[in-house]
């Protein structure tokens, strides 16, 4: 694809074109889109953000957050911050975190993150509502390749939680997490399932019970 001004962007879809394109096109929507480029591809998400997304977007955050905090585990968090390997891959994933020894790994004052010279996150979470198919597939993909450790997908319509732990270039599922010890993915499912009958707080409360 050869991008021009002119030409209705393909949005939601993966579509081939080269590295300079892709950083043309980002140029032209700015921050009102999430771009992702893996094997020569990029892919454009426009989507408005709505109530379902939203909401288990803000609970996951709150609930490693607080895992992190009652287990003294050091972590930093990143909301829809820009990865990238210049002119081979880049993604924005939902949420994303460094965990442990590299949690400090990128310093304050940092813009797009340039994997060429600061380490891949540790944790990467995607909430899917209508993008589920390609959060299992192709950002798979490019996760193992950017070398993240671990991949979580919420499946906002399933109430589910599908959690891949990465190594050896490839992925595979696990039911509890390997970079946060201790956290059962059940426990996060659980938690969704509360807040399609309760309000954050309450679910707060829960959750606080759960990690104590």
């Amino acid at each position: 694809m050869n991008y021009s001004p002119s030409v209705q962007l393909p949005t939601d879809t993966w579509v081939t074109t080269t590295w300079n394109d892709y950083l043309r096109v980002l140029e032209t929507v700015g921050e009102t889109a999430k771009g992702y480029y893996y094997n020569g591809q990029m892919r454009i998400e426009m989507s408005p953000v709505g109530n379902d997304h939203s909401r288990d977007h803000s609970i996951v955050i709150y609930a490693v957050h607080l895992f992190a905090g009652i287990k003294d585990i050091d972590l930093n968090g990143h909301d829809n911050c820009t990865y990238r390997k210049t002119g081979v891959n880049e993604a924005q994933p939902d949420v994303s975190y460094y965990i442990g020894e590299t949690a400090e790994a990128v310093p304050w004052g940092t813009g797009i993150v340039d994997l060429d010279n600061y380490p891949p996150p540790t944790l990467v979470i995607e909430v899917a509502n209508t993008s589920l198919l390609d959060d299992k597939g192709n950002k798979r993909l490019l996760y193992e390749d950017l070398g993240v450790s671990e991949y979580w997908i919420i499946d906002v319509q399933n109430v589910e939680i599908i959690a891949f732990a990465v190594e050896n270039n490839g992925s595979r599922r696990i039911r509890r997490s390997q970079v946060l010890p201790g956290l059962d993915i059940s426990v996060l499912e659980e938690a969704l399932q509360h807040t399609r009958q309760m309000n954050h707080g309450k679910v707060s409360a829960w959750l606080l019970t759960q990690f104590q």
